[in-house]
């Protein structure tokens, strides 16, 4: 399976985000999207999830019988990078109301603490009200729940910037654990997280989407020379 991402132009104004940008993402590999802030990573993900209307282009899933269709929001899962969860709830009423509302679609439901224990959450932490869990604890629940409701794609905004060094070991993990089901695209602005964790490399520079090998970041020079081309270096 495949998402086919196809001249994809977005403007903003007089600015120009994203001119043309066109790329195939194959299931069963993480992609890291790397562009420094500002590039459009955010946009991208905006126009394939239809939070904003793109001003040209098309996103396609391909299906391994090789047919292929518009991608629906029930191919994607979103983790903002600023999460977005009801804080009027408590982490286990948020979790019942999500499964309780999407159990058709789940495909093995699992008891709430069993989803706990996926994402490591404590379990004095599990009936806390949302507004009184951290950043981290917040965004945990965001990919928990984008997790139970198993979608095609995964969308992944700099999603681990604001766990530790041991909460964001494990995500990495996870994310691996899961990935040949799923075509999972990583957003950041870091390079060494992306060479990390990451199959594929794909750089979001002046509106366009360019794959890079990974094994030439091993390359200082090569590295360098990517590093002035995010930055608009004329020599790059």
């Amino acid at each position: 399976m495949e998402l086919i991402a196809r001249d994809i132009c977005k403007r903003f104004g007089e600015k120009e985000v994203l001119r043309g940008a066109s790329f195939t993402f194959e299931k069963g590999r993480i992609y890291g999207l790397l562009g420094r802030n500002g590039a459009g990573k955010t946009t991208l993900f905006n126009c394939m999830n239809e939070d904003v209307k793109a001003d040209g282009g098309s996103f396609e899933i391909a299906g391994d019988d090789g047919r292929r269709r518009p991608i629906g929001p029930e191919d994607i899962g979103y983790v903002l990078s600023t999460p977005v969860v009801p804080e009027f709830l408590t982490g286990r009423e948020f979790l019942k109301f999500f499964v309780e509302i999407n159990q058709a679609k789940l495909r093995d439901p699992k008891p709430l603490d069993e989803y706990f224990e996926l994402m490591k959450i404590a379990p004095e932490d599990r009936d806390k009200l949302l507004k009184d869990y951290s950043h981290g604890m917040k965004n945990k629940m965001q990919m928990l729940v984008n997790f139970i409701a198993n979608p095609t794609i995964l969308l992944l905004d700099e999603p681990l910037t604001s766990f530790d060094v041991v909460v964001a070991d494990e995500m990495k993990q996870l994310l691996r654990h899961i990935k040949n089901d799923h075509i999972i695209i990583f957003s950041t602005h870091i390079m060494e997280l992306a060479l990390d964790l990451c199959d594929d490399i794909v750089i979001l520079n002046d509106g366009i989407l360019e794959e890079i090998e990974k094994e030439n970041l091993d390359n200082t020079a090569f590295k360098d020379k990517i590093i002035a081309a995010l930055r608009g270096d004329d020599d790059a």
